[in-house]
Protein backbone atom coordinates (compact mmCIF):
# COMPACT_ATOMS: atom_id res chain seq x y z
CA UNK A 1 0.00 0.00 0.00
CA UNK A 2 1.51 3.14 -0.78
CA UNK A 3 -0.91 5.70 0.29
CA UNK A 4 -2.63 5.17 3.72
CA UNK A 5 -4.85 7.59 3.69
CA UNK A 6 -8.61 8.18 2.59
CA UNK A 7 -10.72 5.36 1.08
CA UNK A 8 -7.28 3.14 0.14
CA UNK A 9 -6.60 3.21 4.39
CA UNK A 10 -10.85 2.44 4.82
CA UNK A 11 -10.87 -0.90 1.95
CA UNK A 12 -7.44 -1.82 4.40
CA UNK A 13 -9.10 -1.34 7.64
CA UNK A 14 -12.00 -3.22 6.00
CA UNK A 15 -9.86 -6.15 5.05
CA UNK A 16 -8.14 -6.00 8.40
CA UNK A 17 -11.46 -6.05 9.94
CA UNK A 18 -12.98 -9.33 7.78
CA UNK A 19 -10.15 -11.00 8.69
CA UNK A 20 -10.28 -10.97 12.15
CA UNK A 21 -14.30 -11.31 12.27
CA UNK A 22 -13.31 -14.82 11.05
CA UNK A 23 -11.96 -15.94 14.74
CA UNK A 24 -14.10 -13.27 16.54
CA UNK A 25 -17.93 -13.77 15.55
CA UNK A 26 -20.34 -11.07 15.63
CA UNK A 27 -18.11 -8.31 17.58
CA UNK A 28 -17.60 -6.10 15.22
CA UNK A 29 -18.35 -3.08 16.98
CA UNK A 30 -15.34 -4.12 19.81
CA UNK A 31 -12.78 -5.08 16.59
CA UNK A 32 -13.24 -1.89 15.19
CA UNK A 33 -12.52 0.24 18.60
CA UNK A 34 -9.33 -2.32 19.03
CA UNK A 35 -8.60 -1.15 15.69
CA UNK A 36 -9.13 2.76 16.70
CA UNK A 37 -6.96 2.36 19.12
CA UNK A 38 -4.07 0.28 17.54
CA UNK A 39 -4.56 3.64 14.54
CA UNK A 40 -4.21 6.04 17.30
CA UNK A 41 -1.24 5.08 18.61
CA UNK A 42 -3.05 4.02 21.91
CA UNK A 43 -3.03 1.06 24.53
CA UNK A 44 -6.30 -0.86 24.71
CA UNK A 45 -7.85 -2.08 28.27
CA UNK A 46 -10.21 -5.05 27.66
CA UNK A 47 -12.16 -5.56 30.58
CA UNK A 48 -14.89 -8.75 30.52
CA UNK A 49 -16.23 -12.34 31.72
CA UNK A 50 -13.56 -14.80 31.62
CA UNK A 51 -13.53 -16.60 28.18
CA UNK A 52 -15.14 -13.90 25.55
CA UNK A 53 -12.19 -14.01 23.59
CA UNK A 54 -10.24 -11.14 25.23
CA UNK A 55 -7.05 -13.26 24.42
CA UNK A 56 -7.93 -14.27 21.06
CA UNK A 57 -8.76 -10.37 19.90
CA UNK A 58 -5.43 -9.50 20.73
CA UNK A 59 -3.50 -12.63 19.32
CA UNK A 60 -5.69 -12.13 15.93
CA UNK A 61 -4.68 -8.39 15.28
CA UNK A 62 -0.80 -9.37 15.57
CA UNK A 63 -0.72 -12.11 13.23
CA UNK A 64 -3.66 -10.27 10.43
CA UNK A 65 -1.22 -6.99 10.87
CA UNK A 66 2.33 -8.95 10.74
CA UNK A 67 3.30 -7.93 14.43
CA UNK A 68 5.47 -9.50 16.28
CA UNK A 69 3.24 -10.89 19.29
CA UNK A 70 4.27 -11.39 22.84
CA UNK A 71 1.80 -12.26 25.39
CA UNK A 72 2.71 -11.76 29.45
CA UNK A 73 0.40 -13.88 32.30
CA UNK A 74 0.12 -11.26 35.13
CA UNK A 75 0.34 -12.82 38.53
CA UNK A 76 1.12 -12.05 42.65
CA UNK A 77 4.70 -13.71 41.75
CA UNK A 78 5.56 -11.99 38.58
CA UNK A 79 8.60 -9.35 38.72
CA UNK A 80 9.03 -6.07 36.98
CA UNK A 81 12.13 -7.84 35.09
CA UNK A 82 9.84 -10.98 34.28
CA UNK A 83 8.70 -7.97 31.90
CA UNK A 84 11.42 -5.31 31.08
CA UNK A 85 14.23 -7.42 30.77
CA UNK A 86 16.90 -7.51 32.82
CA UNK A 87 20.93 -7.79 32.78
CA UNK A 88 23.40 -10.75 32.95
CA UNK A 89 27.20 -11.00 33.18
CA UNK A 90 28.71 -11.62 30.31
CA UNK A 91 31.77 -14.08 31.66
CA UNK A 92 33.27 -14.04 27.25
CA UNK A 93 32.81 -10.06 26.74
CA UNK A 94 33.26 -9.39 30.53
CA UNK A 95 30.56 -6.98 30.72
CA UNK A 96 26.42 -7.14 31.50
CA UNK A 97 24.31 -8.05 28.71
CA UNK A 98 20.83 -6.69 28.42
CA UNK A 99 18.33 -9.55 27.69
CA UNK A 100 15.03 -8.12 26.11
CA UNK A 101 11.90 -9.37 28.31
CA UNK A 102 8.18 -9.52 26.50
CA UNK A 103 8.01 -5.95 26.19
CA UNK A 104 10.41 -6.01 23.04
CA UNK A 105 7.28 -6.76 20.96
CA UNK A 106 5.03 -4.82 18.41
CA UNK A 107 2.19 -5.93 20.06
CA UNK A 108 1.96 -6.93 23.93
CA UNK A 109 -0.93 -8.66 25.47
CA UNK A 110 -0.87 -7.95 29.60
CA UNK A 111 -3.43 -10.51 30.33
CA UNK A 112 -5.42 -10.16 33.61
CA UNK A 113 -3.18 -6.99 34.13
CA UNK A 114 -5.01 -6.23 38.01
CA UNK A 115 -3.48 -9.31 39.49
CA UNK A 116 0.19 -8.42 39.99
CA UNK A 117 1.35 -6.24 42.34
CA UNK A 118 1.66 -2.67 41.71
CA UNK A 119 5.50 -2.86 41.69
CA UNK A 120 5.44 -4.70 38.71
CA UNK A 121 2.43 -2.73 36.91
CA UNK A 122 4.44 -0.01 37.55
CA UNK A 123 7.00 -1.07 35.25
CA UNK A 124 4.65 -1.41 32.50
CA UNK A 125 4.21 2.05 33.30
CA UNK A 126 7.34 3.58 31.60
CA UNK A 127 6.60 1.68 28.50
CA UNK A 128 3.27 2.75 27.93
CA UNK A 129 4.16 6.03 28.10
CA UNK A 130 7.71 6.67 26.98
CA UNK A 131 8.21 3.70 24.37
CA UNK A 132 10.82 2.66 26.71
CA UNK A 133 11.98 0.94 29.15
CA UNK A 134 15.31 1.56 31.62
CA UNK A 135 17.14 -1.14 33.15
CA UNK A 136 20.23 -0.82 35.50
CA UNK A 137 20.19 2.82 34.15
CA UNK A 138 20.73 2.34 30.68
CA UNK A 139 17.55 3.09 28.40
CA UNK A 140 16.08 0.76 25.91
CA UNK A 141 13.84 2.16 23.16
CA UNK A 142 10.93 -0.08 22.20
CA UNK A 143 10.22 -1.03 18.78
CA UNK A 144 7.73 0.70 16.97
CA UNK A 145 4.51 0.57 16.63
CA UNK A 146 4.36 -0.32 20.27
CA UNK A 147 0.68 -1.13 21.39
CA UNK A 148 -0.45 -3.10 24.66
CA UNK A 149 -3.96 -4.42 24.92
CA UNK A 150 -4.42 -5.47 28.87
CA UNK A 151 -7.43 -7.35 30.35
CA UNK A 152 -8.65 -7.49 33.39
CA UNK A 153 -11.72 -9.59 35.28
CA UNK A 154 -14.63 -7.51 36.78
CA UNK A 155 -15.39 -10.41 39.11
CA UNK A 156 -13.06 -12.24 41.59
CA UNK A 157 -11.52 -8.93 42.94
CA UNK A 158 -10.09 -10.76 46.11
CA UNK A 159 -6.38 -10.88 45.53
CA UNK A 160 -6.08 -8.83 42.96
CA UNK A 161 -4.30 -4.97 42.81
CA UNK A 162 -7.26 -2.37 40.94
CA UNK A 163 -5.04 -0.50 38.57
CA UNK A 164 -3.89 3.09 40.05
CA UNK A 165 -5.95 6.15 38.28
CA UNK A 166 -2.40 6.83 37.12
CA UNK A 167 -2.08 3.86 34.89
CA UNK A 168 -5.73 3.77 33.89
CA UNK A 169 -4.64 7.17 32.21
CA UNK A 170 -2.38 5.43 30.20
CA UNK A 171 -4.69 3.28 28.00
CA UNK A 172 -6.68 5.22 25.29
CA UNK A 173 -9.74 3.16 25.56
CA UNK A 174 -11.46 0.91 27.68
CA UNK A 175 -14.04 -1.55 26.67
CA UNK A 176 -15.97 -4.61 26.90
CA UNK A 177 -16.93 -7.27 24.60
CA UNK A 178 -20.16 -8.66 25.71
CA UNK A 179 -21.66 -12.00 25.41
CA UNK A 180 -22.42 -13.08 21.95
CA UNK A 181 -25.76 -13.52 20.59
CA UNK A 182 -27.66 -16.60 19.91
CA UNK A 183 -27.24 -16.58 15.97
CA UNK A 184 -23.62 -15.36 16.67
CA UNK A 185 -22.57 -18.13 19.01
CA UNK A 186 -23.84 -20.78 16.70
CA UNK A 187 -21.77 -19.56 13.86
CA UNK A 188 -19.01 -19.77 15.92
CA UNK A 189 -20.04 -23.21 16.60
CA UNK A 190 -20.62 -24.01 13.13
CA UNK A 191 -16.82 -22.67 12.39
CA UNK A 192 -15.64 -24.62 15.13
CA UNK A 193 -16.65 -28.02 13.61
CA UNK A 194 -16.04 -27.26 10.29
CA UNK A 195 -12.44 -26.53 10.49
CA UNK A 196 -11.68 -29.80 13.34
CA UNK A 197 -9.43 -27.63 15.49
CA UNK A 198 -9.35 -25.06 18.23
CA UNK A 199 -7.38 -22.68 16.72
CA UNK A 200 -8.80 -20.32 13.15
CA UNK A 201 -6.04 -20.49 11.01
CA UNK A 202 -5.64 -16.14 10.02
CA UNK A 203 -3.41 -15.05 7.20
CA UNK A 204 -1.85 -11.88 6.90
CA UNK A 205 -3.38 -8.87 5.44
CA UNK A 206 -1.25 -6.22 6.19
CA UNK A 207 2.14 -5.31 7.15
CA UNK A 208 3.75 -3.55 10.18
CA UNK A 209 5.28 -0.57 7.95
CA UNK A 210 1.16 -0.42 6.64
CA UNK A 211 0.36 0.07 10.23
CA UNK A 212 2.88 2.94 10.69
CA UNK A 213 1.64 4.36 7.27
CA UNK A 214 -2.16 4.50 8.41
CA UNK A 215 -0.68 5.91 12.31
CA UNK A 216 0.71 8.91 10.31
CA UNK A 217 -2.46 8.98 8.11
CA UNK A 218 -4.51 9.80 11.34
CA UNK A 219 -2.28 12.91 11.77
CA UNK A 220 -3.43 14.35 8.85
CA UNK A 221 -7.08 14.23 10.14
CA UNK A 222 -8.32 17.59 10.08
CA UNK A 223 -10.34 18.90 13.40
CA UNK A 224 -12.32 21.50 12.85
CA UNK A 225 -12.49 24.00 15.63
CA UNK A 226 -15.79 23.79 16.73
CA UNK A 227 -15.37 19.91 17.14
CA UNK A 228 -12.31 20.59 19.54
CA UNK A 229 -14.08 22.67 21.82
CA UNK A 230 -16.84 20.37 21.84
CA UNK A 231 -14.79 17.74 23.07
CA UNK A 232 -12.96 20.52 25.28
CA UNK A 233 -16.04 21.26 26.57
CA UNK A 234 -17.51 17.82 27.03
CA UNK A 235 -14.12 16.90 29.16
CA UNK A 236 -15.12 20.26 30.96
CA UNK A 237 -18.21 18.52 31.96
CA UNK A 238 -16.73 15.98 33.66
CA UNK A 239 -14.99 18.01 36.16
CA UNK A 240 -18.46 20.15 36.71
CA UNK A 241 -20.44 17.46 37.26
CA UNK A 242 -21.67 17.32 41.31
CA UNK A 243 -21.80 13.18 40.45
CA UNK A 244 -17.99 13.08 39.78
CA UNK A 245 -15.24 13.10 42.14
CA UNK A 246 -12.07 13.77 40.18
CA UNK A 247 -13.46 14.70 36.24
CA UNK A 248 -11.20 13.66 33.13
CA UNK A 249 -7.55 15.57 32.46
CA UNK A 250 -6.52 17.09 29.79
CA UNK A 251 -4.15 13.62 28.79
CA UNK A 252 -8.48 12.72 28.04
CA UNK A 253 -9.16 15.40 26.16
CA UNK A 254 -6.62 14.68 23.60
CA UNK A 255 -6.92 10.78 23.95
CA UNK A 256 -10.47 11.41 22.78
CA UNK A 257 -9.25 13.66 19.62
CA UNK A 258 -6.85 11.09 19.03
CA UNK A 259 -9.53 8.76 18.23
CA UNK A 260 -11.78 10.66 16.74
CA UNK A 261 -9.23 11.41 14.15
CA UNK A 262 -8.81 7.49 14.19
CA UNK A 263 -12.65 6.51 13.52
CA UNK A 264 -12.33 9.23 11.19
CA UNK A 265 -10.09 8.21 9.25
CA UNK A 266 -11.68 4.18 9.53
CA UNK A 267 -15.09 6.11 8.16
CA UNK A 268 -12.73 7.14 4.99
CA UNK A 269 -13.16 11.19 5.92
CA UNK A 270 -10.79 13.22 6.06
CA UNK A 271 -12.58 15.14 9.03
CA UNK A 272 -13.97 14.50 12.19
CA UNK A 273 -17.42 15.02 12.71
CA UNK A 274 -19.38 15.01 16.79
CA UNK A 275 -20.71 11.57 15.71
CA UNK A 276 -16.90 10.59 16.05
CA UNK A 277 -16.71 11.99 19.65
CA UNK A 278 -20.11 10.39 20.23
CA UNK A 279 -19.25 6.95 19.84
CA UNK A 280 -16.36 7.46 21.48
CA UNK A 281 -16.56 9.44 24.47
CA UNK A 282 -17.51 6.62 26.68
CA UNK A 283 -14.59 4.21 25.88
CA UNK A 284 -12.16 7.59 25.94
CA UNK A 285 -13.39 8.74 29.22
CA UNK A 286 -15.34 6.86 31.49
CA UNK A 287 -12.00 5.07 32.68
CA UNK A 288 -10.08 8.65 33.43
CA UNK A 289 -13.25 9.92 35.88
CA UNK A 290 -13.97 8.82 39.79
CA UNK A 291 -17.22 9.04 41.16
CA UNK A 292 -18.44 10.04 44.61
CA UNK A 293 -18.56 6.60 46.10
CA UNK A 294 -22.46 6.68 47.09
CA UNK A 295 -22.73 6.37 43.77
CA UNK A 296 -21.16 2.84 43.71
CA UNK A 297 -23.63 1.48 46.15
CA UNK A 298 -26.42 2.50 43.79
CA UNK A 299 -24.55 0.60 41.07
CA UNK A 300 -24.06 4.44 38.52
CA UNK A 301 -21.71 3.46 36.51
CA UNK A 302 -19.24 6.38 35.13
CA UNK A 303 -20.44 5.26 31.65
CA UNK A 304 -23.69 6.25 32.75
CA UNK A 305 -22.73 9.70 33.37
CA UNK A 306 -20.72 10.49 30.16
CA UNK A 307 -23.58 8.89 28.36
CA UNK A 308 -26.24 12.03 30.39
CA UNK A 309 -23.40 14.68 29.72
CA UNK A 310 -23.47 13.65 25.88
CA UNK A 311 -27.16 14.45 26.49
CA UNK A 312 -26.30 17.93 27.67
CA UNK A 313 -23.06 19.42 25.96
CA UNK A 314 -24.87 20.74 22.91
CA UNK A 315 -22.75 19.65 19.46
CA UNK A 316 -21.72 21.28 16.59
CA UNK A 317 -23.34 20.88 13.32
CA UNK A 318 -21.92 18.51 10.99
CA UNK A 319 -21.63 20.80 8.29
CA UNK A 320 -18.78 23.04 10.54
CA UNK A 321 -16.40 19.80 11.35
CA UNK A 322 -16.05 19.62 7.13
CA UNK A 323 -12.32 20.50 5.98
CA UNK A 324 -11.74 23.95 4.43
CA UNK A 325 -11.43 24.26 0.79
CA UNK A 326 -8.22 22.97 -0.32
CA UNK A 327 -7.25 21.66 2.78
CA UNK A 328 -8.66 18.47 2.86
CA UNK A 329 -7.52 15.66 5.01
CA UNK A 330 -6.27 12.37 3.54
CA UNK A 331 -9.56 11.72 2.34
CA UNK A 332 -9.65 14.75 0.33
CA UNK A 333 -5.83 14.46 -0.71
CA UNK A 334 -6.13 10.87 -1.93
CA UNK A 335 -2.94 9.55 0.26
Amino acid sequence: MTGAAGPSARARCEQVLDEVERAVVGKRQALELVLIGLLADGHVLLEDFPGLAKTLIARSFATVLRLEFARVQFTPDLLPSDVTGWSTFDRRLGDFTFRPGPVFANLLLGDEINRSPPKTQAALLEAMQERQVTVDGARHPLPRPFLVVATQNPIEYEGTYPLPEAQLDRFLLRLRVGYPGAEDEWRMVARRLERAGDDPELRPVAERSELLALQRAVEAVHVAESVGRYVVELVAATRASPRVQVGASPRGTLALVKAARARALLAGRGYVVPDDVKALAVPALAHRVLLHPELWVRRVRAEDVITELLGQVPAPAAEEAQAPQGAGGPAERGG
